[in-house]
């Protein structure tokens, strides 16, 4: 490697560390102090640098506190893209969800420390819970293309995968809120468990009555996908 690459892969390791200090300080911090006894001011003295830094790296003090979880959605869409491409697409989203929280290198929310109380609070701070939903809704984005890539299709003409991943983590967003509701931290695998079957449930009961005006072929497709466990 030569001296001229070296640098900007230095400088880009500085950044990350710098990055990854301020947030880990906003999280700390909102944490131990509550989210309106924290200025941006103190959040960046935390961590050694200035304000002007600290603005490069974030917009406000509710997504550097919220920046741990970005690499959440990430690591699902991986899960996602490994599911076997037999598999309908909501059923690899269900499973993709469910090999992540499995996983305990990817340590999901439920093993990693103190996000559980972060999520709380987010439940609590309407403006960390908007940063939260913003973070969610880019992870669904690069989910709806994942799945349109699995079925062939344009998301921008087919609105398939968009409705797939709706589903999908409308019900992971379900679990998540009434994991936090209900005070048990290790709780979160049977909450998503939950979820997805009460999902499968309510799609199978839509397409038994005719709720959905789907056809005969529609109903079938739909209830083998839905009724599948992992």
């Amino acid at each position: 490697m030569t001296p001229e690459r070296k640098i900007p892969e230095r400088r880009s390791r500085k950044a990350r560390r710098t990055r990854d200090t301020l947030a880990q300080a906003a999280f700390e911090l909102v944490l131990d102090r509550g989210l309106r006894n924290v200025t941006v001011e103190e959040i960046a003295e935390a961590a050694d640098v200035d304000r002007r830094t600290f603005s490069r790296y974030f917009p406000s003090k509710e997504a550097a506190a919220l920046d741990s979880l970005r690499g959440d959605g990430d690591r699902i869409n991986a899960a996602l893209r490994a599911r076997p491409a037999p598999e309908p697409p909501l059923l690899a989203y269900r499973r993709a969800v469910l090999d992540w929280l499995a996983d305990p290198e990817a340590e999901a929310w439920h093993r990693r420390p103190r996000i559980f109380e972060l999520l709380v609070v987010a439940e609590e701070e309407p403006t960390l819970y908007a940063v939260f939903h913003h973070i969610r809704v880019d992870a669904q984005e690069d989910s709806i293309t994942i799945v349109a890539d699995r079925l062939g299709v344009d998301p921008r003409q087919d609105i398939r995968p968009a409705v797939t991943v709706a589903a999908g983590a409308g019900a992971l967003l379900a679990a998540q809120a009434a994991w936090v509701r209900g005070g048990r931290p290790d709780a979160l695998p049977e909450r998503v468990v939950e979820a997805f079957d009460a999902l499968a449930e309510t799609a199978k009961e839509a397409w038994a009555t005719g709720a959905a005006g789907a056809t005969g072929a529609e109903a079938t497709e739909e209830a083998a996908e839905t009724e599948a466990t992992p």
